[in-house]
């Protein structure tokens, strides 16, 4: 079990997050978390933002072959 422990700094509490959690979520100083209550119970997750067609698009490799074809293709489900 990891262990957390608070600090006072002004009005609020600062919480200390061990550096497992941190290693192993990718996170780093600055990054969003989001919490839940419930009961007397305090749920930390790394907040899921969504990224931007215009940062998946950045992110694309260059010099992607697309497949022979792929524009013709019909829809194999529901995309549309």
């Amino acid at each position: 079990m990891l262990h957390a422990s608070l600090r006072r700094s002004g009005g609020s509490y600062i919480m200390t997050v061990p550096l497992a959690y941190v290693e192993q979520n990718h996170l780093d100083a600055g990054a969003r978390l989001t919490l839940e209550i419930v009961g007397d119970e305090l749920k930390i997750k790394p907040e899921c933002s969504r990224r931007s067609l215009a940062e998946l698009l950045d992110a694309t490799p260059e010099g992607l072959c697309r497949a022979d074809g792929w524009d013709e293709m019909g829809t194999a489900g529901a995309e549309l």
